[in-house]
């Protein structure tokens, strides 16, 4: 697929969800505005155990309720307007996202802002999910944004103001989140970031005198 989308890239200016639909490659994609990027390759152990917690914490607080919980790879379109699904030129597969509108949800994927999303860092990501996803979220309307880096332990926590995605607070291992969009939730960052790897201790050299 990378070759034949660098390929594609010097005729077509711009892809769509018809384009990113006949890509049967197993890479994963998204697509912002029209321009297409290649989604890290398989996430660390940092990365993924934070997901799996994450899932687990967020998962059991939604059991019997009506938001849904969704985990990458999983497609969630941007329309700029009631464009056809097809049409749509953004694209994209956030780590974790919550939609409380079911009218929103297809078989296959969410049409419109999902109320939470969370991000979490890869180096090869970490500055389009700070930047140019954050730019995309606030556009489309998503309530709450976490951008989660799990190397160093810390989540940066946006809510939506004024249409602007405004950074409320960051948080480290050991505090406790209160998820403004689900009232009732609150994330213990302790028991979602994996463990810290063990410290090797060394004992001074003994210096016989």
């Amino acid at each position: 697929m990378a070759g034949r989308a660098a390929r594609k890239k010097d005729i077509i200016e711009s892809y769509n969800y018809g384009d990113y639909e006949k890509w049967k490659d197993s890479d994963r994609w998204e697509i912002i505005e029209g321009n297409i990027y290649a989604m890290s390759p398989a996430p660390n152990t940092e990365h993924q155990t934070l997901l799996v917690n994450l899932c687990i914490a967020v998962g059991a607080f939604l059991k019997g309720h009506k938001c849904k919980l969704f985990v990458a790879p999983y497609d969630v379109l941007l329309p700029k307007g009631d464009e056809a699904d097809e049409l749509v030129k953004t694209v994209v597969q956030p780590d974790l996202a919550v939609v409380c509108d079911e009218k929103k949800l297809s078989d296959r994927s969410c049409r419109g802002a999902p109320d939470w999303v969370i991000e979490i860092l890869s180096p090869s990501t970490a500055g389009r999910d700070q930047i140019l996803k954050k730019r995309i979220y606030e556009n489309a309307g998503v309530k709450e944004y976490w951008i989660c880096s799990p190397h160093e332990r810390i989540i940066f926590v946006y809510l939506l103001h004024k249409n602007r995605l405004t950074l409320s607070e960051v948080y480290d291992e050991t505090a406790k989140i209160e998820v403004k969009t689900l009232p009732g939730l609150a994330i213990d960052c302790g028991e979602i970031f994996p463990p810290r790897p063990p410290v090797e201790v060394r004992e001074p050299p003994v210096v016989y005198i």
